[in-house]
C-alpha cells in the first residue's frame, strides 16, 4: 500500500454495510423497495460516496437506515432513535451489519428539511434569550451593578456563543449561506457524514462553496456519503458514484450518469429540448 491510498484508507471510517436478513414483513415500507429487497452488502471505498437515482429508487431510506444502524448524530430536533419519521427505517437499520476501520462518534446526518427546522429553532431560541436577559434587566434594575452583571452573564454567553458559531443570525442570511455556515460550524475532522440532498437550498455559486468545503473536510480525514440529484455536486473529484436505479446498487461513471445526460443536454440546446418536451 503506498503512502497516497493508506492516508485515503484512514479517512473510510464505515467500509461496508451487509443486509443480515429478510424483511420480517415484505409488503410493508421499506422492505417493498426493489432496492431494499435485493441489497446484499455494500462497500465504500472512497471518503466521499454519492448515492443517486430517481425519487422512489431508495437512496434516502437507504441513508436513513445506515444513519440509524450508526447511531449518528442528528441536526434535527429529534435523534434517530427517536425521530418518528424514522421508524418505518429503524426495522430495517436493525438488520444492517456495519463494518468500520475504526468506529466514530464524530460526525451527523442531516436531511435538507432537517436543516430549515434547525434555523427556526435557533431564532427562536434567540428570541428567548433576548427576553430573558430584558426580563434580568427589569428585575435587577434596583439591585447593585454587581448583582446586574452576574444576573445578564448567562444570557449574554449564550447569545454570544451563538453569534460566534453563526453569525448574527441564521435568519438573517439566506438559505444557502445559513446551510453552509451550520455545515462548517458543526465540522470536526475524522467524522462520519450523512448528508441527504444538501443542494435543496444552495445555489450553483452556493454549491461550488459547498465543494470546496467538502474538499478541506476530506482533507481532515472525513467520510462523506451524500444523497443528491445535483450534476454539480455529484463531480466531485475521486469520489465513488453509486446508481440506485433499478433496484441494484452499480457503480457508474459520471458522464454516464442519467442526471448528467440530461441537464448537458438541456444547457447545450435549452430551445430544442423544449420543442421535444411539448410535441
Amino acid at each position: 500500500m503506498n503512502k497516497q491510498d493508506a492516508r485515503v484508507n484512514k479517512g473510510i471510517h464505515l467500509r461496508s454495510i451487509t443486509r443480515t436478513g429478510p424483511g420480517a414483513n415484505p409488503g410493508v415500507f421499506p422492505f417493498n423497495i426493489p432496492l431494499i429487497e435485493s441489497m446484499t452488502t455494500l462497500d465504500f471505498e472512497s471518503q466521499v460516496t454519492f448515492l443517486v437515482g430517481e425519487n422512489g429508487c431508495g437512496k434516502s431510506t437507504l441513508l436513513e437506515a445506515i444513519a440509524c444502524s450508526a447511531g449518528s448524530i442528528t441536526v434535527g430536533s429529534e435523534s434517530v432513535e427517536t425521530d418518528r419519521s424514522l421508524s418505518s427505517v429503524r426495522a430495517l437499520s436493525n438488520q444492517l451489519k456495519l463494518v468500520w476501520t475504526k468506529k466514530t462518534r464524530r460526525g451527523f446526518f442531516m436531511r435538507s428539511e432537517d436543516f430549515f427546522g434547525y434555523a427556526r429553532r435557533m431564532s427562536a431560541t434567540k428570541e428567548e434569550l433576548k427576553k430573558d436577559l430584558e426580563d434580568a434587566d427589569r428585575d435587577y434594575a434596583h439591585s447593585s451593578l454587581t448583582a446586574q452583571l452576574y444576573a445578564r452573564v448567562p444570557y449574554q454567553n449564550e447569545l454570544g456563543a451563538m453569534r460566534r458559531d453563526y453569525g448574527e443570525d441564521l435568519d438573517a442570511h439566506s438559505h444557502g449561506e445559513s446551510y453552509l455556515k451550520l455545515f462548517q460550524s458543526r465540522f470536526v475532522p475524522q467524522g462520519l457524514y450523512l448528508l441527504d440532498e444538501p443542494e435543496a437550498p444552495l445555489s450553483p455559486l452556493r454549491q461550488l462553496s459547498f465543494l470546496a468545503i467538502l474538499k478541506s473536510m476530506v482533507d481532515q480525514q472525513a467520510q462523506f456519503i451524500i444523497a443528491t440529484h445535483s450534476p454539480i455536486i455529484m463531480a466531485f473529484p475521486g469520489a465513488t458514484l453509486l446508481n440506485l436505479d433499478g433496484g441494484k446498487i452499480t457503480k457508474a461513471q459520471y458522464e454516464d450518469l442519467e442526471h448528467v445526460k440530461i441537464t448537458k443536454d438541456f444547457l447545450n440546446n435549452p430551445t430544442g429540448f423544449f420543442r421535444k418536451l411539448f410535441e
